[in-house]
């Protein structure tokens, strides 16, 4: 890096030790810390014609002063000045606020050149800012930064002039010759011309296109090095399994698995067979068929002589995957054992010695699998489902209790294919993104909330043919925050409404764990015909009897945590309902009403919602291992970013790259990050 680019801010023409201050409160402190600070928007002063610009939108024009301005006072140093101006054709009228000097500047006849905001209904520009005469300076764009203290835009721009020009020439490139050559990027000095003081609107596009390729194929490559070093430092067991038994397991399931299934399965064994350690993230939306997946997974680990753990993160869901693969298991003699919170101690000690002595082929459990006295014989497979459920610790203890055993983590939530690539780019990643043949729909409706009693008669009926229900109210009690219906008011008007005919339940998370278990088992074994629920029931529970939900202010979910919800019903062969209740105040609400309508494909109500509320309000910043970056966004430049990765994966994997002089820089970056050491991305 160049010597004049390290150099302290205070090098530059006008900044002293006050200024040096508040630009380090920015995290400016050296040349090379400001020209790395981007701008957020570009003020556009191109002149534009009127009739052809759009209402609230900005504007700048060229015009001649029509008339003496009128001045109204509006308080104590507040006033409003308005002019009527001819622009072109259009006799219009500009409005300043608080800018009492131009009374006596406003002359008929002036030449004027006024940028603001364009009120096309009234006719009115709302003036921000005024130039006497003709514009004559070549500034179309000007960059607009976010900035602390008291430095203002325009010294700011005349700091950062300064410290392109400094640079010049020194600036050394960081993207290698032939990646600049084969996708025409700007060099790096061309480009942050582009980015803070563009010649025109395609000089700062190809500029963006740049730096958003830069961005992402750096983080590509973190990804990528951590995945390589990973793999090189931790050994797996190269599990053989034997693969006719495998065969005649598959042939036994009592129905045809989907091609994206066989993919899948294709993708786990073969990660089974490498000799390093498995770290897949299976992805499949609700019904999918992950479970039967899951267990083909598990029987060729046992195969080979090795245990399987499955971890799930409530008890119904982790006694469902029991019920189910001991259906599977038993009859070919693979021992498959329950181990949760409610084991009793006798059974558990049982357990855990059969576990101990490889007694045990499969141990499905909730929590319980992870307490210290749960020793497994010989652990090669773990499998978590509802893997966000579970902590990082809590997936790394599981993981242990066997010599490097693969892993594979499951989720039920549909990931947008952009943020699987980023947030868990590190891991393989297995969609299945198909649904057995012969599932019917879920049909979808949105209402408002005064049709509630046309969707309980449509529910009644339902219940008379002797189906479920959920009914699904955001809050647990009365909230004098927000107007939303709650879990205990509505069970109480549904108690009343359907005394001696039907049984309503409750359950929120406020119950304890045994008094949710009691509840949802009541409801499973059909004891109860209406469950009144918060979001707890969003994951694992597995009701086929259940066929029509109602979701009370359906608006104030996300389009992810909706198509959860919906997923409880519609697991049987009876056609199931959803009614959406929401009285949607914003654009964006009656958008997600209107998707949850249209489709039942959670891949693509993912991509809506990253779309609608942007990947740091779905994961949660601190949760999504997303960098904040300067310029790209995940939703817009998805494309570039399947291209970064792809560039960084030959990268990581080339001689070259680890030798040669054109990829100096990016070897630097990585070393500084530490990814080649296989530490985690921050």
């Amino acid at each position: 890096m160049s010597s004049v680019i390290l150099e302290p801010v205070t090098s530059l023409k006008g900044i002293g030790k006050e200024t040096a201050e508040h630009l380090g409160d920015m995290g400016i402190f050296t040349i090379n810390d400001l020209i790395w600070t981007f701008p957020y928007r570009h003020e556009d002063y191109r002149l534009k014609d009127l009739a052809a610009t759009p209402h609230n939108e900005k504007v700048t024009i060229e015009a001649r002063v029509e008339s003496v301005p009128s001045v109204l006072y509006l308080g104590k140093n507040k006033s409003r000045i308005q002019v009527t101006v001819l622009a072109g054709r259009h006799l219009i009228k500009v409005v300043f606020f608080n800018q009492n000097y131009l009374r006596t500047k406003l002359t008929p006849g002036a030449i004027v050149t006024v940028s603001g905001k364009w009120d096309r209904g009234r006719q009115v520009i709302n003036g921000t800012s005024i130039k006497f005469g003709p514009k004559t300076d070549s500034v179309d764009f000007e960059p607009v930064y976010s900035l602390k203290g008291s430095i203002h835009q325009n010294k700011f721009r005349k700091y950062m002039r300064q410290a392109l020009d400094v640079v010049g020439k020194e600036m050394k490139e960081t993207l290698p010759p032939h990646l600049i050559e084969q996708y025409k990027l700007l060099s790096i000095i061309d480009a942050l011309e582009g980015v803070h003081f563009p010649k025109d609107s395609e000089h700062a596009k190809q500029a963006r296109r740049r730096f958003v390729y830069e961005e992402l194929l750096y983080f590509q490559l973190r990804i990528q090095a951590l995945r390589k070093a990973r793999k090189e430092n931790e050994r797996g067991l190269a599990i053989q399994y034997d693969l006719q038994k495998l065969r005649e397991f598959i042939k036994m399931i009592p129905f045809t698995l989907t091609k994206a299934q066989q993919r899948v399965v294709n993708e786990i064994c073969k990660d089974l067979k490498e000799p390093h350690r498995m770290n897949r993230l299976l992805q499949g939306d609700v019904g999918s068929g992950k479970t039967i997946v899951a267990a083909i997974g598990l029987y060729a680990a046992v195969t080979a002589g090795f245990q399987g753990a499955l971890m799930a993160p409530t008890e119904i869901l982790a006694e469902q995957h029991a019920e189910s693969l001991k259906n599977w298991f038993e009859p070919i003699g693979v021992r498959v054992a329950l181990l949760s919170g409610s084991t009793k101690t006798k059974e558990r000690r049982i357990i855990l010695e059969q576990l101990h002595n490889g007694e045990i082929d499969i141990l499905i459990g909730t929590h319980a699998l992870i307490q210290p006295d749960v020793v497994f014989s010989n652990l090669g497979f773990v499998i978590t489902d509802e893997q966000h459920r579970f902590g990082v610790e809590q997936r790394r203890i599981l993981r242990d209790k066997g010599m490097n055993p693969d892993v594979l983590f499951m989720t039920a939530t549909p990931i947008p294919r952009t943020l699987a690539i980023t947030a868990f780019g590190e891991m393989d990643v297995s969609i299945i993104d198909e649904l057995p043949a012969g599932r019917k729909q879920i049909e979808t409706h949105w209402l408002k909330n005064e049709q509630l009693n046309s969707v309980l008669s449509k529910m009644e009926q339902e219940l008379r043919q002797g189906r479920q229900a959920y009914v699904i109210c955001p809050l647990i009690e009365e909230s004098d925050k927000l107007d939303v219906q709650n879990a205990v008011d509505v069970y109480e008007q549904l108690a009343t409404i359907f005394h001696g005919r039907y049984k309503i339940g409750l359950m929120h998370g406020r119950l304890h764990p045994d008094e949710k278990d009691a509840v949802m088992r009541e409801f499973t074994e059909g004891k109860i015909d209406v469950l009144v629920s918060t979001t707890v029931v969003e994951v694992g529970v597995n009701v086929p009897n259940a066929s029509f939900m109602v979701i009370y202010d359906a608006d104030r979910f996300g389009l992810a945590q909706l198509h959860q919800l919906r997923g409880r019903v519609g697991r049987g062969e009876h056609q199931s309902y959803c009614v959406l209740l929401a009285d949607p105040k914003s654009d964006e609400g009656k958008e997600r009403m209107l998707s949850m309508t249209q489709t039942n494909d959670g891949f693509k109500l993912a991509e809506k919602d990253l779309e609608l509320r942007g990947s740091g309000d779905i994961f949660g910043k601190k949760q999504s291992g997303l960098p904040d970056f300067k310029l790209a966004d995940l939703v817009h430049d998805y494309r570039t970013l399947e291209v970064a990765r792809q560039d960084a994966a030959k990268l990581i994997y080339d001689e070259a790259f680890w030798t040669g002089d054109d990829y100096r820089h990016l070897r630097e970056m990585l070393e500084e990050t530490g990814v080649l050491n296989g530490e985690r991305i921050d």
